[in-house]
């Protein structure tokens, strides 16, 4: 594919262009290295110098040139520009970067109606189940999530939550290539302050609830809030704003926002109001809008997550009760609140419960559900190279909610592990210290836990859901919880 680089440029606002616009471009790069093998194969692509966190892509613009690149996208222009060369100066490439890889695409997200979620917890939830609902509905839909990116049922491998900016558009654009009338994906706060979404059409957004993570990026709460709103600040007056009125911050994020903004709620009158007639693990009898149904999913950070999906539904022009209708078949993503049963009647959850609040909406569900009289084990680690602050916090919630705890390696990372677990136990009451086991090897933790879960008990293995890998010193091992407990289930 050749795009003219005149018709590219009108997408941005340069601040200064040197050299010859009149060229086509074949393909959009900000990694440096790919510049040499596009040159190979006779293309020309534009290099847009990035300033990232670990590197700054303004360095290996005499790399970009010295492999045959022509056209470089910058926000400073070189000291001794190279002859045969067109420099772009804008104010910020990574803005520049997503308009555009869409401007290359065609403006994609133009062509179908793009739904984004943000928030701390449950994005994964709902934009797998708006597809799922969709697709139920008869359209045809695209996937952009945590687990696995999708264009109809063609599974297409996730690295990020968000994707970057040009591997965003390229999905687009086969989604509508495809047939696609909509797509639902997932907005992390890192995606909107790196602007992977900029040039982006969305026809709606949703917020789902605030909670503190990522705060190794932002620094702090009040930055992880500005995040998170800079998408409703960049919607359209045409589009929908559907915001968690029972939030603290849900109002605070469609402050002064251009969209039409909805609410759902469980404890305030709102445009989807939703009331929890009952909570079992076999399913949610609620009343919505005033209709009773019941939905297969428990707790009640899914009665939200419920709303949430039916009020995006509602809000995209799909009837009331056929939503409603197809909604009640639809089962929990991977990792999400999964249950496994022992044949002996007890119980396992695997939940990708990472951060504080959604350690605790789980252990609440599960308190909830079976009372205090049956025995809870939880298994719990947190991530290395992550918000270090909240390691303490995680490990209170687990002693306060559970009968005893098992302490092991989450994703590591770079990190040490046992210096990992060293911090979240200053986090442990000392009422709570004889109720815990601290094994650093997550496979041994899990099989312990198992193995002391009584016939009536409930095993609640949280922070990796559906990952089947474990993350440590850059090396990704296979490693799957669901897959380590049904193991030692079927031992018993």
């Amino acid at each position: 594919m050749m795009k003219p680089l005149t018709q590219l440029l009108k997408s941005i606002k340069p601040q200064e262009i040197l050299g010859d616009v009149e060229c086509n471009v074949t393909d959009i790069v900000f990694d440096s290295r790919r510049v040499a093998a596009i040159v190979a194969e006779g293309g020309l692509p534009l290099y847009v110098a990035q300033r990232g966190t670990q590197t700054d892509g303004h360095r290996y613009i005499p790399q970009v040139v010295e492999a045959g690149g022509r056209v470089v996208v910058c926000e400073e222009l070189p000291e001794e520009p190279h002859p045969g060369v067109t420099y772009v100066k804008v104010r910020d490439s990574s803005m520049a970067l997503g308009c555009l890889a869409s401007a290359f695409h065609d403006n994609p997200s133009r062509k179908l109606k793009l739904v984004g979620i943000t928030g701390t917890n449950g994005k994964t939830t709902t934009v797998t189940l708006l597809h799922r609902l969709f697709t139920l509905l008869g359209h045809k839909c695209g996937l952009l999530s945590t687990i696995v990116n999708k264009i109809g049922e063609e599974e297409v491998p996730a690295t990020h939550t968000t994707p970057d900016a040009v591997e965003l558009n390229t999905l687009l654009a086969r989604m509508v290539e495809a047939g696609c009338e909509y797509c639902f994906m997932e907005v992390s706060s890192h995606a909107v302050c790196q602007h992977r979404i900029s040039g982006l059409h969305f026809t709606g957004a949703i917020f789902s609830n605030i909670t503190h993570d990522h705060l190794d990026f932002h620094k702090t709460f009040q930055n992880y809030i500005k995040a998170k709103k800079a998408f409703f600040d960049g919607l359209s007056k045409n589009a929908f704003a559907l915001t968690n009125a029972d939030d603290k911050n849900g109002m605070v994020m469609v402050q002064n926002c251009k969209a039409r903004v909805c609410t759902y709620s469980l404890l305030t009158a709102a445009t989807f109001k939703g009331v929890v007639l009952d909570d079992s693990f076999k399913g949610l009898q609620m009343r919505v809008n005033g209709r009773e149904v019941f939905f297969k999913l428990c707790g009640r950070f899914n009665a939200y997550n419920l709303l949430a999906i039916y009020g995006a539904a509602v809000l995209l022009g799909a009837d009331e009760d056929e939503v409603l209708t197809q909604m009640s078949l639809l089962e929990s993503a991977a990792g999400r609140f999964q249950l496994l049963y022992r044949q002996d009647g007890a119980t396992a959850i695997v939940d990708y419960a990472h951060t504080p609040d959604a350690l605790q909406n789980v252990l609440e569900t599960i308190r909830e559900t079976i009372g205090n009289r049956a025995e809870v084990i939880t298994v719990v680690g947190c991530g290395g190279d992550r918000d270090r602050t909240k390691r303490p916090e995680m490990a209170a919630i687990a002693c306060k909610y559970s009968s005893r705890v098992v302490f092991t390696s989450d994703n590591p990372r770079t990190e040490n592990p046992v210096a990992i677990l060293d911090e979240m136990l200053t986090g442990v009451p000392e009422n709570k210290k004889k109720n815990i086991l601290v094994i650093e090897n997550r496979r041994e933790a899990i099989k312990a836990a198992c193995m002391m879960l009584p016939k009536d008990g409930v095993l609640l293995v949280a922070g990796k859901g559906h990952e089947n890998y474990q993350e440590i010193n850059h090396v990704k091992h296979h490693f799957d919880d669901s897959e380590e407990v049904r193991n030692c289930f079927s031992m018993n």
